[in-house]
């Protein structure tokens, strides 16, 4: 008798048992060869399902096929317990956890105990039908040999993890294909493929640049980057200052770093999502082909529902199914999504797991990851640089002293940079003023702002950027034209014009002025003669000087750092201990926030004061005892989650907002390929904390997911406000 894996396609054809084991075994093995546990990941996905060939499953699958229903008949436990028999310990939990995830050990032994007895039977009898059509079920591989050499509890965290990653992409992979009738191919290009399209793309961009002192700067460091490409699979640092071409120098080094170590992808992490977009249109630029496959993936936080429709193009169609496992020689994502996918246990999350490994993995602007996450991230970066053939580069202008915490204090560190104080002091172009004794009022500071011909002033949270702008507005003289603002409370599309409309004022030398948020100081490129920056944590600082004289064209430009009275307490709640390790070192007096010799000894001070090393010890027990379920639970890379908010009113055009309504219309019913309807609404989508939306239920209206439509007031200059946010920081 036949045994089936799933039921009739659009061919009318059934999907054998054997077929699908041996399919996603191969797949499985095929990925895990790069971390050297081909044999484990084949065998546990010849394992997987086993469970299907018990007679009640494949008759629960017959009639779920008549009905349209679902089979609703437990088939984990056979493939589980046949795991644990052949010595597999905390990797049988791979098989468990395929559809729900990984478990706990102790789930896991609850239900390996359920199968010696309530679901006894079933197993024996699954086990002895499927050993005949798929023998090597009965097999078992043991452990690579490498995993059981190291002792290292993180090692085999990271290895479960891996596997299971392989195992979920190949099963996903091997149903996917019987279903649409159609095998699904890897990408052709691999990023070793991609250097010489980059540096020709680079080349042309090159000719049409303007010769400056600081354009040489930055073809040194871009020069110095691609020197060390040549170095072995480790951990990098790149010490670049603001303005100095980072973004273009980091994926340089990845690019001739992934060809000469071997490497198949690049995969660029940034921490907002603004910068996502920002940095992968420049990337798109330098290599994507018209014609051909696209290159650049771009897949960043959001909600997740990427379902295939009907009708698309090809390469919608790439980048839909590339965005499930990362099957992409270039990916931009958010540090959010990446870290939250290493340290989750959900499939959907981590299938995408087993494409990290042997790849260059660049952490840009890595000052902005959170100390309380810092022992279980550097930890879990350590892992892969040591057992996984991840390089790992570090991007900063104001690069963390993550050298002298224990967790990775005795790992090799390659620096790009040779002698980053000279490169400092060549690229210093501004002087700093402090305002903070005594203190300013907001009007003082709007005041002072708004007379000067340009201007940028950059605050804390949201509620504090719209006040400033209230009172620009009333100072700004009528010839010194409009005041303009940033923030995430803005729809995504309100802010790339607003964006657009100060980069064209500032080229034209026109007047302008601007009030943002801290969204402008990480990979924004602006260039203001005069910044003035609310009180912050010193890498704050540093960011918003970057966006300062950054092209150098002034000899100086200047960047006043004010202190209002009352802001203290918004700034003590999103900065914690590092607001006051900052005062100690920095300030009038003391050094300089562009000072990288005193900003090593802050961070140093900042991480033992924020008791770095204890604070992430929970998260490493839980990963030490295998409590996959607690680890994601307790990994956090924000405290403070924002909901995305569709606001259709954020545009005048009446077109544009009656798409908005039928986009929102046709996710309310259902329709099929969300993850595209929310990608063509994502221009009008805005960002609200979590617990701001909740207080105000009666302005919003579910649409799907914790996606909600704005029905309240929307600003045509500063978006969503609310008098009830003052503490809030986005």
């Amino acid at each position: 008798m036949a045994l089936w894996g799933h039921s009739v396609n659009h061919q009318g054809k059934r999907h054998s048992l054997e077929d699908h084991l041996k399919g996603t075994g191969r797949r499985a093995g095929q990925a895990a060869s790069v971390f050297r546990a081909a044999g484990l990941a084949r065998h546990l996905g010849h394992l997987h399902d086993v469970g299907k060939g018990a007679c009640d499953w494949q008759d629960g699958l017959l009639r779920a096929e008549r009905s349209g229903g679902r089979v609703g008949i437990p088939h984990k436990h056979a493939g589980t317990w046949l795991a644990e028999q052949q010595g597999l310990a905390v990797f049988c939990g791979v098989v468990f956890g395929h559809h729900g995830g990984l478990p706990s050990l102790s789930r896991l032994k609850d239900e390996l105990d359920q199968a010696e007895g309530k679901y006894k039977l079933q197993v024996e009898e699954a086990i002895d039908r499927v050993s005949k059509i798929v023998p090597e079920i009965l097999t078992g591989p043991g452990l690579p040999a490498w995993i059981e050499q190291t002792q290292d509890p993180m090692a085999v965290d990271v290895l479960v993890r891996m596997v299971f990653s392989a195992v979920v992409d190949a099963d996903y992979l091997d149903t996917a294909e019987h279903f649409d009738g159609r095998p699904r191919s890897p990408h052709t290009l691999n990023a070793a493929d991609l250097v010489s399209r980059f540096e020709s793309a680079r080349q042309q961009k090159l000719a049409d640049a303007v010769a400056s002192p600081v354009n040489l700067l930055r073809n040194e460091v871009y020069d110095q980057a691609v020197a060390g490409a040549a170095g072995p699979v480790g951990l990098y640092r790149l010490p670049s200052p603001t303005g100095s071409g980072k973004t273009f120098s980091a994926a340089a080094f990845a690019l001739h770093h992934a060809a000469a170590n071997g490497l198949r992808r690049v995969i660029v992490a940034v921490p907002f999502m603004s910068i996502t977009e920002q940095n992968a249109q420049v990337y798109r630029d330098l290599l994507d082909r018209p014609g051909h496959t696209p290159v650049v993936l771009e897949h960043h936080s959001g909600i997740d529902l990427d379902k295939p429709g009907k009708a698309v193009s090809a390469a919608e169609r790439w980048r839909r199914l590339a965005a499930e496992n990362w099957d992409s020689p270039f990916v931009v994502t958010t540090t959010v999504r990446l870290f939250e996918s290493l340290f989750s246990n959900r499939p959907a999350a981590m299938r995408r797991l087993h494409n990290i490994a042997g790849s260059v993995l660049v952490l840009d602007e890595v000052q902005a990851l959170p100390d309380a996450m810092l022992r279980p991230i550097l930890s879990m970066l350590r892992t892969l640089t040591e057992h996984f053939n991840v390089t790992v580069l570090l991007a900063s202008a104001t690069q963390p002293a993550y050298g002298n915490l224990k967790v990775v204090r005795d790992l090799p560190v390659h620096d790009l940079i040779p002698e980053p104080e000279r490169l400092y002091k060549a690229l210093n172009r501004v002087r700093y003023q402090w305002w903070i004794s005594p203190k300013p009022t907001p009007d003082q500071v709007a005041q002072r702002a708004a007379a000067q011909r340009q201007s940028l002033v950059i605050c804390n949270t949201t509620a504090q950027a719209a006040e400033l702008h209230t009172l620009m507005e009333q100072h700004r003289a009528p010839e010194g034209g409009q005041v303009w603002h940033l923030s995430t409370r803005m729809a995504s599309a309100h802010r790339k014009r607003h964006l657009e409309e100060i980069r064209a004022l500032l080229t034209a030398g026109e007047p302008v002025a601007v009030v943002s948020t801290q969204l402008v100081e990480a990979g924004v490129d602006l260039d203001f003669p005069m910044v003035f920056r609310a009180f912050a944590t010193a890498e704050a600082m540093q960011q918003a000087a970057g966006r300062c004289n950054r092209n150098g064209h002034l000899a100086q430009g200047d960047v006043v750092i004010f202190d209002i009275d009352g802001w203290d307490k918004a700034a003590q709640r999103i900065y914690g201990p590092a607001l006051g390790v900052t005062q100690e070192y920095f300030g009038p007096g003391r050094a300089l926030p562009d000072d990288i010799t005193v900003m090593d000894a802050y961070y140093t001070e900042r991480f033992a004061r924020a008791n770095v090393e204890a604070v992430g010890a929970t998260i490493q027990d839980r990963r030490e005892n295998g409590d996959f379920p607690k680890v994601a639970e307790l990994f956090r890379m924000i405290e403070e989650h924002t909901v995305p908010v569709v606001v259709p009113h954020s545009t005048k055009d009446t077109a544009e907002q009656a798409e908005c309504h039928r986009l929102i219309g046709r996710l309310r019913a259902g329709a099929p390929g969300s993850g595209d309807l929310l990608r063509r609404l994502r221009p009008s989508i805005a960002s609200l904390p979590k617990a701001l939306a909740r207080k105000h239920a009666d302005l919003t209206s579910p649409v799907l997911g914790d996606l909600v439509e704005w029905l309240g007031d929307y600003d045509d200059q500063r978006g969503i406000e609310l008098s009830d946010s003052k503490e809030y920081v986005f």
